[in-house]
């Protein structure tokens, strides 16, 4: 234990008595126990599974592995270390809570309709065109993307990637099959988005699911992709990453900024969500505001077609 530096000749340079109230250490705050508890955890989780999560966002960390912990029946979260080093099957299942699995098609309808309305057009010209959907989940935005791209007559000339690091999550995506109670709140956003067409059109059913139709899942190429570690990914047009950078702290949220930067060509296009956006970035001075309330940016420099 470390104790605060005195004057020289004080008498805190004395040696305080065997069994003296000097050497009883005070009680630690279950929230500092708590918070050395899940740095372990997450450094367990980085050398154990090789995922790093030490720059995401504290708080929302904190009630995630909460989450997990309560669900698993532990009493703290040493046993959830415990049970991360230890038991294989279990960090699938620890993993589900750690991922940003929040979504829905057309999702801010607002933003959808300023894509439709502003940025698609400029694709015309485009002989080919390469969309990221960065942390992709659970795959219901990428289809909302290739819905709206249909409509406007570019889905034929587009390959869509989407990628996120939680496999099961892709594996939802690639499947495209969903809960059909869902779709009627789809169905609206949709319509509120500038759709052109019954939303149904787009997905057939099963008993209790839909699956998305195969020419929208055919121009979509799912793979795996970690944000905090992997790095470029292809010279894009247009990367969309709504809704992911505000569960990262600042560190992180430069680092991957900088990743779609450099996976951007010139004079492409990035979409953020609504909470997000270039402000006090280091890389604002790289992109001018297409629509800023929509928080779509345009990279500085020439078009690049194809």
């Amino acid at each position: 234990m470390t104790l605060a530096a005195a004057p020289f000749g004080s008498p805190a340079d004395a040696a305080p008595e065997p069994g003296s109230a000097a050497n009883a250490s005070a009680p630690v705050p279950r929230e500092d126990i708590e918070s050395i508890e899940i740095s372990l955890l997450l450094e367990a989780i980085r050398r154990r599974w090789s995922y790093d999560f030490t720059h995401y966002s504290h708080a929302s960390l904190r009630r995630r592995l909460d989450q997990a912990r309560r669900s698993a029946g532990l009493a703290n979260f040493s046993e959830l270390l415990a049970r991360v080093l230890h038991d294989d099957g279990f960090f699938d299942r620890l993993l589900r809570y750690m991922s940003v699995t929040v979504t829905e098609m057309f999702r801010d309808p607002p933003c959808y309709r300023a894509m439709r309305e502003r940025l698609i057009p400029v694709f015309k010209t485009f002989p080919f065109i390469k969309i990221w959907c960065a942390g992709c989940a659970t795959g219901e935005e990428v289809y909302s993307l290739a819905i709206l791209l249909h409509e406007e007559g570019y889905l034929e000339r587009t390959r869509l990637y989407a990628t996120d690091f939680n496999k099961n999550s892709l594996d939802i995506a690639e499947k495209g099959i969903y809960p059909e109670r869902v779709m009627a709140g789809y169905a609206a956003n949709y319509q509120q988005s500038g759709g052109r067409a019954d939303f149904s059109d787009y997905y057939s059913s099963s008993y209790d699911f839909v699956r998305m139709k195969g020419f929208l899942r055919d121009r979509i190429t799912f793979s795996y992709h970690n944000l905090v570690t992997d790095g470029i990914f292809g010279e894009m047009n247009l990367i969309t990453c709504r809704n992911v950078l505000i569960y990262f702290d600042k560190t992180l949220q430069e680092q991957v900024l900088r990743l779609f930067t450099e996976s951007l060509r010139h004079g492409a296009y990035l979409c953020l969500g609504s909470k997000e956006s270039l402000n006090f970035s280091e890389v604002k001075p790289l992109y001018e505001a297409l629509d800023g309330r929509q928080k779509i940016y345009k990279k500085r420099g020439l078009v690049t077609h194809g």
